[in-house]
């Protein structure tokens, strides 16, 4: 009998396996964080942030490799010594296509490191269990960065619904602090307004 085709939530089940294996701390980031806070819309990818601990490079290869998935240990070798700033190391599933980023926690980048303490555990329920995810703020801020740099509407759409959903609970304090140091104020002010002019 030919194999069940494997879905999109088994996927992110391996990849989840994969850094449990190899002992690599993770944070789920992306579509599948903005379901957890805002609403759900259609995806092939997986973002997590990850921190590569010391010594793990190996076992990290080894655990994708095992899964039907290749990321040769010298790539991530070469990618945590390289400088080149938010280029994630791309893990493609072989026999379905799906993919996952992986996000590099470093040090100097002072938002992303601070984004990873905070991660909070959710149960996303009986499909994935309890998780590791962005807290919805930090959802929020990378999504605005990335929409500064893309354009893409599919940012302004989750952001919008975590807004939207979360209201007052979200850390608005935080948001400021973070917007002005990155330069987002005048983007997250328009879309506050946006959001305002839907109610």
């Amino acid at each position: 009998m030919p194999e069940e085709p494997l879905e999109y939530l088994d996927f992110v089940h391996l990849v989840l396996e994969t850094m449990e294996e190899a002992g690599v701390p993770y944070l789920i980031g992306g579509a599948v964080a903005a379901w957890a806070w805002g609403e759900p819309r259609a995806t092939r990818d997986l973002d997590l942030v990850v921190r590569i601990p010391e010594g793990a490079v190996e076992r990290l290869s080894r655990a994708f490799q095992k899964r039907d998935m290749q990321l040769p240990p010298d790539i991530i070798q070469t990618r945590l010594e390289d400088d080149r700033g938010d280029v994630p190391l791309n893990v493609v599933h072989a026999a379905t296509g799906y993919k996952t980023d992986l996000y590099l926690v470093r040090d100097e980048d002072s938002f992303r490191a601070e984004a990873f303490q905070r991660r909070i555990q959710v149960d996303l329920g009986p499909e994935l269990g309890d998780v590791y995810l962005h807290t919805p703020e930090d959802l929020i801020l990378n999504k605005l960065m990335y929409y500064g740099m893309s354009q893409q509407s599919k940012h302004l759409r989750d952001i919008t619904a975590i807004v939207k959903t979360l209201g007052d609970d979200l850390d608005v304090e935080y948001l400021r602090r973070w917007v002005d140091e990155m330069g987002l104020h005048t983007l997250w002010e328009n879309l506050q307004r946006r959001i305002r002019e839907m109610e």
